[in-house]
């Protein structure tokens, strides 16, 4: 039996995000790996991904969108 305590997620907006609503994602860390949800579907499904997973997709978002 799993007698863990789930791990409270702060989640946060991109600041390039507005309030108007839209397709947005919110993101939150813990130790292990980076979640991202819906804004929308809060409550809905949530992705992980390892840290250096992430650190690679947003070091390739950023080399294509300097291009």
């Amino acid at each position: 039996m799993n007698t863990e305590q789930p791990v409270q997620l702060n989640w946060f907006k991109s600041t390039y995000s507005g309030d108007e609503g839209g397709e947005c994602v919110e993101v939150a860390t813990d130790r292990a790996a980076i979640h991202v949800r819906d804004s929308k579907e809060r409550g809905g499904p949530q992705l992980a991904f390892a840290r250096d997973a992430w650190a690679g997709f947003v070091a390739d978002v950023g080399r294509s969108r300097s291009n």
